[in-house]
Order: C-alpha cells, then sequence, then structure tokens
C-alpha cells in the first residue's frame, strides 16, 4: 500500500494533525489513551539524551585532532550562539517596546507565581553549574552543562595521551557513539506515535482557551520567533554560510517538529543531530561538538521571550525602564538563556532572574503562565532551528561543501 511508503516527516505531520483534532474533539477524555503513548516517546529519547551527549561529545572533540583545533572550533561556536541569541533579543526588544502589548491591559494574577518564583537561581549559580562536584551527581540528575564541561575536558586530555591509548580510547568512543545512533534511528521511527500523544493530551487538556486573555502579548513573541527563524536565520545562512536556506530547513523538518510537540531542545536532540548529518550533510565532526552544545547554551527563542516578557510585565505595571535597565534586561536575558536547561518551561524559571535584576515584581511571572506553555513549544522549536543553523555555518567556515544538502544520505553501516 502506497500510505505505508510515506515518509516519516509526512507520518510526523498525521501525528501532529490527527493529535491537535482528536484533543479538540474528545477534550480530557483523550488523556489515558494519549498520555502512554507520548510518555512511551520520551522515555525513549530520554534514554538516548545522555549516552548521545557523552559520546557524540567526545567523539567530536577527538575527531576535531589536536588541543588548537577545539579551540578554534570552540570558538567558533561561541561566538556563533552569543550573536545569534543577540540577533533574536533585540528583535523582541524592538517589537515589545514599538507595539507595548502590556499598556493598558488587565490580567488576573496567577497563584502558581510563588512556586515558579522559589525556582530561580542567580547567574552565579547558572556559573558554578558548569563545573561538577561529582560528574556520576550530574549523570543521575540530567545535569548536562557540567556533562558537557567534563567530557570536553576528558576529551582534550585523551588527545593528550601516547599510543596506544588513545587510539584505544578513540575506537571505543567512535563505536559507542555509531551504537547511540542505531539507536537514535530506532527511537525516531516511533515519533508520529508520540507526537499524537503529546498534542492530543495538550489539545484536550487545555483546549484553545490559552490563546485568549493574553492575545497581543503572545501575538507579539510569536511575530518575534517568526522573524528569527524566517529573516533572521535565512540571511546569515544566505550571505555568511553561502548556501540556500529551504534546503536546510527542509531536511529540519522532524527536528522542528519533535522540538515543537515536546518542548525540549534536549528531547529533539537525537533527530537534529540524525537531520544535520543525513540531510544537511555537515560532518560528524562539526555535528556532533556543536549540536549538544547548542541544546544546553543556546535559546535564541527563549532569550527573544525572557526580553518581551519582562518588558511587557514592566508595562502592565505601568513601570517605565530605562535604558541601563533595558541593557540589563538584553544582558542577563543572554545569560540566564545560556543557563536554562533544556526542558520544558525552563525559560519561566529564569524569567525570574531578570525580573530580580531589573528590580521588577517577581509576581509578575504569574501573569503570564497562561500561555506559557504554548509559546515554550514554538520558541523551543527556534531553538533547535537556530542549533541547525549554527552547525551549518560553522561546517562552511571549517571548508565543507555541502554539496548534496537537501538529499538523504544513505545510513551508514
Amino acid at each position: 500500500m502506497k500510505i505505508l511508503n510515506l515518509s516519516l516527516t509526512t507520518w510526523i505531520f498525521i501525528g501532529l494533525f490527527l493529535g491537535v483534532l482528536t484533543g479538540l474533539v474528545f477534550g480530557e477524555a483523550v488523556t489515558p489513551f494519549a498520555d502512554p503513548m507520548a510518555q512511551l516517546f520520551l522515555r525513549l529519547l530520554r534514554m538516548t539524551i545522555i549516552p548521545l551527549i557523552i559520546t557524540s561529545i567526545l567523539s567530536g572533540v577527538l575527531s576535531i585532532g589536536s588541543g588548537k583545533g577545539l579551540g578554534r572550533l570552540g570558538l567558533k561556536t561561541f561566538v556563533y550562539y552569543t550573536v545569534s541569541s543577540l540577533l533574536a533579543i533585540f528583535t523582541g526588544q524592538a517589537l515589545v517596546n514599538l507595539f507595548k502589548p502590556g499598556v493598558g491591559a488587565t490580567i488576573s494574577l496567577d497563584k502558581n507565581v510563588e512556586q515558579v518564583a522559589a525556582a530561580g537561581q542567580s547567574i552565579s549559580d547558572l556559573l558554578l553549574r558548569i563545573v561538577p562536584t561529582n560528574i556520576f551527581n550530574s549523570l543521575s540528575s540530567g545535569d548536562v552543562l557540567s556533562i558537557i564541561f567534563f567530557c570536553i575536558l576528558f576529551g582534550y586530555f585523551v588527545l593528550r595521551l601516547k599510543e596506544p591509548y588513545q587510539s584505544s580510547l578513540a575506537t571505543f568512543i567512535e563505536g559507542a557513539f555509531r551504537v547511540m545512533m542505531k539507536m537514535v534511528h530506532f527511537v525516531i521511527w516511533f515519533a508520529p506515535i508520540g507526537i499524537f500523544g503529546i498534542n492530543a493530551k495538550i489539545v484536550g487538556t487545555t483546549g484553545l482557551e490559552a490563546f485568549k486573555s493574553l492575545g497581543f502579548y503572545f501575538l507579539i513573541v510569536l511575530v518575534g520567533l517568526f522573524w528569527h527563524a524566517l529573516v533572521s536565520l535565512p540571511l546569515l545562512l544566505r550571505f555568511v554560510a553561502r548556501i540556500n536556506p529551504l534546503k536546510h530547513y527542509k531536511g529540519m523538518i522532524p527536528a522542528i517538529l519533535t522540538a515543537f510537540s515536546t518542548s525540549s531542545s534536549m528531547a529533539a536532540l537525537p533527530l537534529t543531530i540524525e537531520s544535520v548529518t543525513r540531510r544537511s550533510r555537515v560532518s560528524s565532526k562539526i555535528a556532533s561538538f556543536t549540536l549538544p552544545i547548542g541544546a544546553t547554551v543556546n535559546m535564541d527563542g527563549t532569550a527573544l521571550y525572557e526580553c518581551v516578557a519582562t518588558i511587557f510585565i514592566a508595562q502592565l505595571y505601568g513601570i517605565e525602564l530605562t535604558v541601563l535597565q533595558q541593557a540589563i534586561v538584553v544582558l542577563t536575558a543572554l545569560l540566564a538563556s545560556i543557563g536554562a536547561a533544556a526542558v520544558p518551561m525552563a525559560g519561566l524559571v529564569m524569567l525570574t532572574i531578570i525580573l530580580n535584576a531589573v528590580g521588577l515584581p517577581l509576581e509578575g511571572v504569574g501573569l503570564i503562565l497562561a500561555v506559557d506553555r504554548v509559546l515554550d513549544m514554538f520558541r523551543t522549536a527556534t531553538n533547535v532551528l537556530s542549533d541547525s543553523c549554527g552547525a551549518v555555518i560553522i561546517a562552511r567556515s571549517e571548508g565543507e561543501t555541502l554539496d548534496q544538502m537537501g538529499e538523504p544520505a544513505d545510513e551508514e553501516e
């Protein structure tokens, strides 16, 4: 039957559409049926995330081959992530100051604000998280920043070993990475079922009510995210990487839809790596180094959202932020987005840091809880898209041609 020969991307679209439709038709009654499918897919993804991060980072570091190469690639990665995040923040800042969605609005305070605010951290806490006190605790708790730091350090010192130890470890690590990628190829075939369950549950539980009370704010954030995803990032691809953005975007559809449905950059990481290497033809060396780091520290959509939300809350309270305060918002949004965990609604927790930095009431977080879950889906998709664009731009800067971009590569044996 022809329907069985549809591509994975088509099946994911079908799952997304049927999930939304089922949620709208059956409401909360769909939850007992949809939730197990959603949880199965999410558990399969989470099962692969930490091993994939460890093996891909180590494989990427070792494939660079020297401390000098590692430093060069690391610098390019840092520069791209900083520039793309600042572009997103300035886009959000311009929109919220131009259209002022919070001026004259009346929105009731959510009682859950105290629970969200209590989870806030200081910037120094976020920076200290990078260095683990116990790597095994970091592995069990899923503290990705410290895991990445440890893996980069471990890989660097493997490169300084003499033979035969270096080649033996490198062979084992590369083999483990290839095993993880085969597991990922297996897991992603459950994506249509998982995405159906996730969206059926969300729409069945919340309906479309979340769009009503905060419509203007919601629209401003969406316009900013779409501008960044459809204008800023394509311009970087066209003029910096000199490649056709449409070819790259087409190959990223499975990863973007997974990010949208799960609201987690980490959940989408296996598909992001698979799409970037097999469809955009970025080398495993570049992808395995940049993408796991990007899933943790490159949060363009989150940074844009945090900037818009902070200024929106100030407008709701009738507070005019000074130029200095807005500069603090930009800087803190950049740092907080770097520290945000790549899990659902982490940006909401990081927002409390920015509110505190500019002296705004933390209760303001409760004002936007109604639409945060929906916005989280869009900003996560933007985060993942930016990660993938970064991998392409860095690959081009390293001399990769990407001639067959858009044409799926055969799976390696």
